[in-house]
């Protein structure tokens, strides 16, 4: 090796070496961030003057996240490494999980955290979704594969709550939030990803009440584990006289263990774990391709009535996914943030002497913080309208949530990527190197668009489902956003203008998009919900700016997105009037090599 090799080797060693060694900010839970953000920009205050959710009082909430991020940095930060080393592999039919893994589920269970948001009769906190989402976002955070299992056994909970046989919630919730057992979700097969009523999966009835389930599936987060003991899995599968599609589909609970006559683990039920998917990132989350061999299942809800009682578990897992990414993208900024300005290189002409005086590395990093700050913003003004539906059962707060649920899965888990992209880029070739962590972020989030339905399909149900009723949910929010932006024209009047003029052409838009075939949506669907995400970004920006009062920092940022990056919005939303013909026309002798 020549000198200037050796040179080159050893400064790259030393780069790694000081940033393993602790010089590198640890996670930390942006728990101001939510407060701030709960107080003044999403209108937290009307879930908890609600009857159903009046124990959320402002100092519950405060305290609430302030305990959750001691567990996001304390317990599950300090093992996301490990699950990236050292992954979760299958022995003798039994998965063996990351080191630490175990302990740190334990803390998690001790601590109450996977019943946060269920009903405080089965033993749960009862608190609001909005909190349940914050929670998420720092977990997610701090150790996204160790995440996924909470998430995955949160949303197996609300399913029962809303559709199982008492005694079926009097044997499962209670254990599921101890943490005793945890839970899965099982759709997916090999024909049958997206288009969920093609499934080959079957159920017999036993005649005692019970059902045996057969069939494979792929996927399967967290499809068992070596810590719990019994894993509950929630399977579609089809009866016999099941129409063929969605609404022939059941669904049932498949308990790895059958329970005993005092509700414990008791005979192992006929399935099991053929196999672990090896993938680009969340190798300390266990994805499992499931054998179910005649097991022994329980119906959920009503038989051919599966799909309804799924959704449940569906949409609770969209905008936990879209929190997945919002939360990643955080600590992908905040690892990026920290190596800006402990890393020298070049001059730089700045106060920090480090690569965060570059303007482009600047400019990369407010990038980042603005759009961490949007998708966080989209994501708990998501959970405010799903907390007021459920507190009052009106249906323009329904309607709101189910037009925001697309938007905060979609936005939020492309920002997780975008954001960890620019990450890597910020810290230039070493971000490449897998020492410093930058590129696990990467990789943990990748998949984030594409499960619980890939963003082209929150696309198309957003320009779909959620506009079968005119436009009005979407009008109700423009509206909005228009006082809110024309009562900040005294203190902000180059930002309310960006943000109204950016709502007069959105709403321009819808109207033109709700007037023309559903099969002209398609190839649009996708630029308008990114308009439509910009926007809102816009919106809450300026609500921050406004409820700042000064020339702070949120202000400043707020003025970075409306110039650099509201703007994205005129683009995309030229892209919704282009013709459906440039996309259609296009055969695949067209498109080949």
């Amino acid at each position: 090796m020549c000198l200037a090799t050796m040179k080159d080797y050893y400064a790259r060693d030393l780069v790694v070496t000081r940033f393993n060694r602790g010089t590198r900010m640890p996670y930390q839970s942006p728990v101001s961030d939510f407060q701030f953000i709960f107080d003044n920009v999403v209108g937290f205050s009307q879930v908890a003057e609600t009857e159903k959710f009046a124990e959320a009082t402002e100092d519950m909430v405060t305290a609430i996240l302030a305990e959750a991020g001691k567990v996001a940095d304390e317990v599950m930060a300090p093992v996301q490494r490990n699950g990236d080393l050292n992954p979760a592999y299958l022995e003798n039919g039994v998965v063996r999980t990351s080191p630490g893994f175990a302990d740190a589920f334990a803390q998690i269970a001790e601590g109450g955290w996977l019943g946060i948001s269920a009903d405080a009769d089965n033993s749960g906190m009862g608190l609001p979704t909005t909190v349940a989402t914050a929670m998420n976002d720092m977990m997610s955070g701090a150790c996204l594969s160790l995440a996924l299992n909470p998430l995955m056994t949160l949303g197996q909970i609300e399913a029962l709550e809303h559709h199982a046989s008492d005694a079926l919630k009097d044997l499962y919730i209670p254990k599921l939030i101890s943490g005793e057992w945890c839970g899965t979700m099982n759709l997916t097969e090999a024909g049958a990803g997206s288009d969920v009523g093609a499934l080959a999966a079957k159920a017999e009835r036993n005649g005692d009440g019970t059902y045996a389930i057969s069939g494979q599936k792929i996927f399967i987060t967290w499809g068992d584990n070596d810590f719990s003991k019994n894993i509950c899995h929630l399977v579609l599968a089809r009866l016999p006289d099941g129409v063929p599609g969605t609404k022939g589909i059941s669904l049932f609970v498949v308990p790895k263990f059958l329970p005993d006559e005092n509700g414990e683990p008791g005979q192992r039920n006929s399935l099991g774990v053929v196999s672990l998917e090896h993938k680009l990132g969340l190798h300390g989350s266990p994805t499992a391709v499931m054998e179910y061999n005649d097991a022994t299942g329980w119906l959920v809800g009503e038989e051919h009535g599966g799909m309804a009682a799924m959704f449940t578990m569906m949409n609770n897992a969209r905008l936990g996914v879209g929190v997945q990414g919002v939360g990643v993208a955080e600590a992908a900024y905040q690892q990026a943030l920290s190596y800006s300005l402990d890393r020298k290189q070049g001059k730089t002409g700045g106060d920090t002497g480090m690569i965060f005086d570059h303007a482009d590395v600047r400019r990369m990093l407010a990038t980042m913080k603005a759009d961490v700050f949007a998708s966080r913003s989209i994501a708990l003004a998501c959970a405010v309208a799903i907390d007021m539906g459920n507190a009052t059962d009106d249906a323009d707060w329904k309607a709101r949530a189910a037009l925001l649920t697309p938007i905060a899965k979609a936005f939020g888990t492309d920002i997780g990527n975008e954001v960890s992209q620019l990450g890597i880029q910020v810290h230039g070739g070493m971000g490449f190197i897998e020492e410093t962590g930058a590129a696990q972020f990467a990789r943990d989030v990748r998949v984030t668009s594409i499960y619980e339905g890939t963003n082209g399909i929150q696309s198309l149900d957003l320009v779909g489902r959620k506009l079968m009723d005119g436009g009005e949910a979407a009008y109700r929010i423009f509206e909005e956003i228009e006082t809110g932006a024309e009562a900040a024209r005294a203190s902000n009047p180059i930002m309310a203008e960006a943000v109204w003029q950016a709502t007069e052409t959105l709403r321009e838009t819808t109207e033109y998009l709700v007037s023309v075939s559903m099969a002209e949506r398609g190839s649009v669907a996708v630029p308008y919900l990114r308009a439509f995400a910009r926007v809102l970004g816009g919106h809450f920006h300026l609500t921050a700016a406004v409820a700042e009062g000064g020339n702070g920092p949120r202000t400043k940022l707020a003025r970075f997105y409306m110039a650099r990056m509201l703007p994205e919005h005129v683009s995309l939303l030229s892209q919704v009037r282009a013709s459906h013909d440039d996309v259609m026309a296009l055969t695949p002798e067209d498109l080949a090599v």
